[in-house]
């Protein structure tokens, strides 16, 4: 086994795809996007996929050791997806949802909208841990060593936890709560945070 988490390559979307899929079935937010439990998983690889090639393209998507984690992080200044991508995205929701696409898509823009754009930051768009692997603290290392990263740059973080039971755990990594939305027809709320520049220790 590798001593310690590595930059994920193309070869490696496979890989990440699935371990986000494995960590966000059962998530909040993303069980009420997707709410047929038995169409989940597949629709979830389609829509992850996505995501998961976006960010490969600039180099912040982390895998820890033996493959039980990933960390996937969009640079200051950069993109979650291409515009080709972003099309495919548009045309992928009505494929896989139907109906319910218009619901997911509306979810998009509210964290489209709730995001910062006054600072440049690190967004860490998923973080997944192997559900076989959970309770080891994987991915909250992953997500240490990519801190220590950043301090080293002097850098601020952000994210939204889809979870409101990850607030806590995220509170313990330096990120305070910004702010929170709520998800239409009745969806879960979800909690903006910010974690702002430090000196490496």
């Amino acid at each position: 086994m590798e001593d310690g988490p590595r930059v994920a390559s193309p070869e490696d979307a496979g890989t990440v795809t699935g371990l986000v899929v494995g960590a966000f079935f059962d998530d909040p937010t993303w069980s009420w996007a997707f709410p047929d439990p038995r169409a989940r998983r597949e629709q979830h690889r389609a829509f992850w996929g996505l995501f998961v090639e976006g960010a490969l393209r600039h180099d912040w998507v982390w895998l820890a050791a033996g493959d039980v984690a990933t960390s996937i992080w969009i640079p200051p200044g950069r993109s979650d997806m291409s515009e080709e991508q972003e099309a495919r995205m548009e045309a992928l929701l009505p494929d896989i949802l139907g109906p319910g696409a218009d619901r997911v898509s509306e979810a998009l823009e509210l964290f489209e909208a709730a995001h910062p754009r006054d600072e440049p930051h690190y967004y860490l768009s998923l973080l997944a841990t192997d559900p076989a692997q959970r309770g080891h603290g994987y991915g909250l290392a992953l997500l240490a060593d990519n801190l220590r990263v950043i301090d080293a740059e002097g850098a601020s973080a952000y994210l939204e936890a889809s979870n409101p039971a990850n607030v806590a755990l995220y509170e313990r990594y330096g990120f305070a709560q910004v702010g929170a939305f709520d998800l239409p027809d009745g969806g879960p709320t979800v909690h903006t945070m910010w974690r702002s520049p430090r000196h490496a220790r």
